[in-house]
């Protein structure tokens, strides 16, 4: 009996198990959700991790490369080396070693580094001024854009042969190449400017772009920017210069030298520790009632503004804003006010209004305390961005 029992409430159970598992699998409604982590750390050490990706499953041999000693062991023929790092440091040793490579059968691409400066003859990129290629900022349309044609960007075009569609890449516009010599190939344009170009030099070739952020791994997949990728370097083995520690002075010293920087360390060791030497009685030490350096630059502070005013002390900051913009631009100087506005802009990525305000004429009567320390923050903020 009790054994009947105990049968009749497993088999009751039972079905009651059966019976909520059915009624929870017809209201169970299944869902997928894609949680995102961020980059992973391969990507997020390597800005071009999904441009590698994307040329090995074109069939492409890819590597990256952290200084030029890989042109040492890398052929000529049938290869690429992409530039897409810094090279402020690079030498003209390096620079002619990279274009005979080039010469040679290879195929060299880089980003321009510098505007041309009418003044002297040069940008200053190596690399760029033995091409004969300029870059410069790219002028502004004549008139305004309609509205309705502002939401879309302004793409660069590419047109290929027996292709009735150009191709369309998202190069930074700000930029525009010249070839003042006629020497390119071909060239890609948006609408205002030029933003790739591709010279024959010896029995190899050179592209020269203005940025390379479209290859970057938030931008690749759009538009046709990985096309231009493959169709730059097609039937090529490729190489991906980014983290270009181009080898600088001290570099070279410490490598074939050693031994001449280690006797130029004792020497200045002894000669400082000659000069250190006391000659004759000790100083006394100073009153420990002496003043603090603060108070001496308050002291200071408020003696050039009583002597010069306040408008001594803007026009000084002023000029250090100018002094600092023509280190970093050329010629600029001889630029006139709205171009020179245009130029800062690009330069400290402040807006218009801010700079306007900063360098304009000093109004003739005394500011107020407010409106001089926001008028001196503005100005260091501009100083402080070059």
């Amino acid at each position: 009996m009790k054994r009947t029992l105990l049968w009749v409430i497993v088999a009751l159970l039972t079905c009651l198990l059966g019976a909520g598992l059915v009624y929870v699998g017809n209201k169970a409604i299944p869902y997928d959700e894609v949680i995102d982590r961020g980059p992973s750390p391969e990507a997020a050490a390597n800005p071009y991790l999904a441009a590698e990706h994307f040329l090995r499953q074109q069939g492409l041999g890819v590597e990256h490369a952290n200084s030029l000693e890989r042109l040492k062991t890398l052929p000529a023929k049938n290869n690429s080396l992409l530039l897409l790092g810094e090279r402020s440091n690079m030498t003209p040793r390096q620079a002619e070693q990279l274009l005979d490579w080039a010469r040679s059968g290879g195929h060299l691409l880089l980003v321009a580094e510098a505007l041309w400066d009418e003044e002297t003859g040069n940008s200053g990129d190596l690399l760029l001024d033995h091409l004969q290629i300029h870059q410069a900022l790219s002028d502004e349309p004549d008139e305004p854009i309609p509205a309705r044609k502002q939401k879309s960007p302004d793409l660069t075009k590419l047109y290929v042969d027996n292709e009735t569609a150009p191709a369309y890449f998202s190069f930074d516009t700000d930029f525009n190449l010249t070839d003042p010599k006629h020497l390119a190939q071909f060239s890609a344009n948006s609408a205002q400017s030029s933003h790739l170009m591709q010279l024959n030099l010896g029995h190899g070739r050179v592209t020269v772009i203005t940025d390379s952020d479209l290859w970057k791994n938030p931008n690749i997949g759009k538009y046709d920017n990985a096309w231009l990728l493959w169709y730059l370097n097609q039937g090529t083995a490729v190489t991906l210069l980014f983290n270009s520690d181009v080898d600088n002075l001290f570099t070279l010293l410490l490598r074939y030298f050693p031994q001449a920087l280690v006797a130029l360390a004792a020497l200045l060791a002894l000669a400082l520790w000659h000069v250190g030497m006391r000659q004759g009685p000790i100083q006394a030490p100073a009153p420990k009632a002496r003043r603090q350096l603060q108070e001496h630059l308050n002291a200071s502070a408020d003696f050039l503004l009583r002597r010069g005013g306040q408008g001594a002390l803007l026009r000084a900051l002023q000029r250090d804003i100018l002094r600092a913009a023509r280190r970093r631009h050329p010629g600029f100087e001889h630029l006139d006010s709205a171009e020179q506005q245009q130029v800062l802009e690009h330069l400290t990525r402040q807006p218009s209004h801010v700079i306007s305000q900063a360098l304009g004429p000093l109004p003739a009567k005394r500011l107020t305390s407010a409106d001089f320390s926001r008028q001196v923050a503005s100005l260091q903020t501009l100083r402080n961005a070059l």
